[in-house]
């Protein structure tokens, strides 16, 4: 390759710098207010695009953090209202159940009543046909006790004292039997000389409705 020499004055000549190899070639010179404008329109760029991203972020942090505070205050107005709604219903809950007890209170003392005047007819059918079971019941009660007593006598009702001496007669004959008008059907009364004891039917009656009224009806608090 030739190389051509040119040859003037060297005073207007100035040296010639290459530039580093991939690195654009700077401009010489740039306007101030040029540059000026570019330093305020990179600034306002910038401060947009932050306003924009800080928005963006506080309005979905604020969006996150009002989800979250109004749903537990939904949450707790919901409770509130839910106890002040059911109040009625759970009164009207406790006077039905004190209603449900009271009507199942009168049931069943209706069926005892009804239990009871059954089996006083039943009791009242039973002695007048066969008025001799008194007598079983006395003798009964006399070969419990731990020693033989002494001047037995057996208290009935006037009416039972005749058919029983009537229907047996020898039965009767071996034990003193003694009519008491303050007796009703069905009762008996052993006197002796040590003690007194009550085997009438009516006692018995007492005792087993009482039994019976214990597993029917509610323990009073």
């Amino acid at each position: 390759m030739a190389v051509k020499i040119i040859s003037g004055n060297p005073k207007g000549w100035r040296p010639f710098r290459f530039p580093a190899h991939g690195v654009p070639r700077q401009p010489e010179s740039l306007d101030p207010e040029a540059h000026q404008q570019a330093l305020a329109d990179g600034f306002e760029q910038g401060n947009q695009r932050g306003y924009r991203e800080g928005l963006e972020q506080g309005r979905s942090a604020g969006q996150r953090e009002g989800l979250a505070a109004g749903r537990e205050e939904g949450r707790d107005a919901g409770l509130a209202d839910f106890e002040l709604a059911s109040q009625p219903l759970e009164r009207v809950h406790r006077e039905l159940a004190a209603c449900l007890a009271s009507h199942e209170t009168e049931r069943q003392l209706e069926l005892l009543t009804l239990v009871r005047n059954v089996a006083e007819q039943v009791i009242r059918c039973e002695l007048t046909l066969h008025p001799t079971q008194l007598l079983t019941l006395a003798e009964e009660a006399l070969s419990a006790l731990p020693e033989p007593p002494r001047d037995v006598r057996i208290h009935l009702h006037p009416e039972e004292c005749m058919r029983i001496k009537t229907l047996a007669s020898e039965r009767a004959a071996a034990w003193r039997l003694v009519p008491d008008e303050a007796l009703a059907l069905g009762e008996c009364r052993i006197v002796t000389e040590q003690e007194e004891i009550d085997i009438g039917c009516q006692q018995r009656l007492d005792a087993c409705v009482d039994s019976l009224s214990s597993h029917l009806l509610p323990v009073e608090p």
